[in-house]
């Protein structure tokens, strides 16, 4: 999973980036501080791997991993050129989904682009400059289909699916809030558009509004509406604060998120919210040579998801031995539940679940 962090210069883009992956990358008080990309591996926290571990006491532990993106921020007229311009949209059609960091908070010490801090606004101008790239896209496909559509009158739904998706996009419509039936969805999903994009908001809060309730912060509400009218995702963070607990050890971590009243770190509820939103899911293989979590998209198949290993093992699947995580925590070891039963063998129409711990069978 890549995803693309993004937000107007001076925001707190980067300084969320560093806290998040530790990578370092350079953050200052002025626009276009970052120019090209900086890139962060992250793995992905989860407690029923270090459970397995524990178990098999492995030679190997590799978690799930999301590459962070941070790309250089947005000024109006990108989509002309302006500021680093079309460098940065092609950036982000790279990406699986948008981290549009979003500044919530007052600060003396750090200026705002545009003078003031409005997130409605900030918003505004990302999401229409990505509306304008995608204009360009969905108009040179038009006049192809329109001209197709004279040999071809079967072109005729296509043509008017882009006709109206072309006069949303003018009206200010992202091309994620632009309803659709399965016909034109998949027409939609053949176009890199960029306002297709998922997009989670990450509302860049002070550490007072965490300390006296997120929900007191006005500007974090309008976001909220905003999220909610375009079928986007919201998540309240602290840049600076992420920065504090990236340097701590576990233990003063947990008490310092306690203090506040909030059991996970940003970057935790960060990677649930992706997840959520991109409808992934992680299955876990263990054993003595490694125990490790595999992420696939919800309604994977055994096969497909024993592809993700090696195309060997999908193409010749045989079966896949399954055990629910809890399940198998629950009787200590893997001979046990399968002495209780508890190991299904499924075949190849068995849609996999979160967490489930497996093994598969397959001959080439």
């Amino acid at each position: 999973m890549k995803l693309g962090i993004v937000g107007l210069p001076n925001v707190g883009k980067s300084t969320l980036f560093n806290a998040i992956t530790n990578a370092g990358a350079q953050s200052a008080n002025f626009p276009f501080c970052t120019i090209e990309p900086n890139v962060g591996m992250v793995a992905v926290p989860d407690e029923r791997l270090d459970a397995l571990a524990k178990m098999y006491d492995p030679e190997k532990y590799t978690p799930a991993v999301i590459e962070f993106v941070d790309i250089a921020g947005l000024v109006k007229g990108a989509s002309k050129g302006e500021g680093l311009g079309n460098k940065f949209l092609s950036h982000i059609r790279e990406v699986d989904a948008i981290v549009h960091v979003v500044r919530c908070f007052e600060s003396d010490d750090i200026i705002h682009v545009e003078g003031s801090v409005d997130p409605s606004r900030d918003i505004e101008t990302i999401n229409i400059e990505l509306i304008l790239s995608d204009m360009e896209m969905v108009s040179r496909r038009l006049d192809k289909s329109a001209k197709a559509m004279k040999g071809d009158k079967s072109l005729a739904p296509e043509v008017e699916f882009l006709q109206r998706l072309l006069k949303e996009l003018e009206n200010g419509v992202s091309a994620r809030a632009v309803e659709t039936n399965d016909f034109e969805a998949a027409i939609l999903a053949e176009m890199p558009l960029l306002s297709a994009k998922p997009v989670i908001y990450a509302c860049n809060m002070s550490e007072d509004d965490f300390a006296n309730g997120i929900d007191g912060n006005e500007r974090f509400k309008a976001v909220k509406e905003i999220a909610a009218k375009e079928g986007a995702e919201t998540l309240p963070i602290c840049a600076e604060m992420e920065s504090q607990i990236a340097s701590l050890s576990m233990e003063e971590k947990e008490l310092f998120l306690a203090d506040l009243g909030l059991d996970k770190s940003g970057l935790d509820r960060l990677i649930k919210t992706c997840y959520d939103l991109l409808g992934l899911i992680s299955y876990l293989t263990a054993g003595k040579p490694e125990v490790r979590a595999w992420t696939i998209t919800k309604g994977t198949k055994a096969p497909g998801a024993a592809g993700k290993i090696h195309t060997d093992f999908e193409r010749g699947f045989i079966r896949a031995e399954v055990v629910a995580f809890k399940d198998l925590m629950e009787c200590g070891s893997m001979t046990a539940a399968k002495e209780k039963g508890l190991v299904r063998s499924e075949g190849k129409e068995y849609v996999m679940q979160d967490g489930d711990v497996v093994l598969f069978r397959f001959n080439v």
